[in-house]
């Protein structure tokens, strides 16, 4: 895998990304989002951050040309990850939705199954072991859920994503259970960047889970917030193994792309 370039981000059109995939952190502040458009121009959503972020997922959605979303995938019920989906769902045409067979009674929750229901969609399972059909040059793996649980977090749709010699781990809020579970499946999990899990929360990234990834780079979606995200032991355990760190609080939205060999980064700021 080759270098990473940093240039700031200004718009959809920067670069030559007519053969890219683009993997696209957006700044939600304390939530997550990521779009990822591939080289022939399919679209994925994982995730839409909080209800507040609503307005500004659609913002986001037209500002990169997006007026289908081939793939949406609902990491799982928390309001900080799902929370925008709704109205997403209700602006935006969707092919298919994933999301993990774990149930919640927040308004939150029932706000996006009945925006679901709306369009007429079909949830599918997200768990481990599927093989997602997006974009032929793209291989989208869902590594996660690998058990089932009562826990949210883990329960979490994890995704990695390979285009040629470049790879992606998407990891959204899973935590040591459900990176342990990830490890004893035997899965890949190799890749050159990682989302760091649950915004950098002490309760993900282990030190056997990131000797697994061995990502080069890591992207960690944080805010403002009272939780101590990122915590110093995670940022400490990145550091130690020189990973280099991108956080949307610090640098707004973080867009990686590859065209299938080497990575290009950029930066709103």
């Amino acid at each position: 895998m080759g270098q990473q370039n940093e240039e700031l981000l200004y718009s959809s059109a920067d670069g030559d990304s007519a053969h890219s995939l683009r993997v696209i952190f957006l700044d939600v502040g304390q939530g997550a989002s990521q779009l990822l458009i591939s080289p022939s121009g399919k679209t994925m959503l994982i995730d839409a951050g909080n209800n507040s972020e609503e307005q500004h997922m659609l913002d986001y959605l037209r500002e990169y040309g997006v007026t289908r979303l081939d793939i949406v995938i609902g990491s799982h019920p928390d309001a900080d990850h799902i929370g925008g989906l709704d109205r997403v769902i209700e602006n935006v045409d969707v092919g298919q939705i994933y999301m993990p067979k774990i149930s919640s009674n927040t308004k939150t929750f029932e706000s996006l199954l009945r925006a679901i229901r709306g369009k007429g969609l079909k949830v599918k399972t997200a768990k481990a072991g599927l093989v997602l059909d997006w974009d032929e040059q793209v291989r989208v793996d869902m590594i996660a859920p690998v058990t089932t649980t009562d826990d949210n977090n883990n329960m979490s749709a994890v995704v990695k994503v390979s285009y040629g010699d470049t790879s992606f781990l998407l990891t959204a809020d899973a935590e040591r259970k459900s990176e342990e579970a990830m490890i004893d499946s035997g899965a890949d999990l190799r890749a050159d960047v990682l989302l760091v899990g649950h915004h950098g929360s002490k309760s993900s990234t282990s030190q056997r889970f990131l000797d697994r990834v061995r990502p080069e780079y890591a992207v960690i979606q944080v805010g403002d917030n009272s939780y101590g995200h990122p915590t110093k032991t995670v940022l400490d355990r990145l550091a130690k193994q020189r990973i280099r760190v991108y956080r949307n609080d610090l640098q707004g939205t973080v867009e990686i792309d590859s065209d299938g060999q080497e990575l290009q980064i950029f930066t709103e700021r």
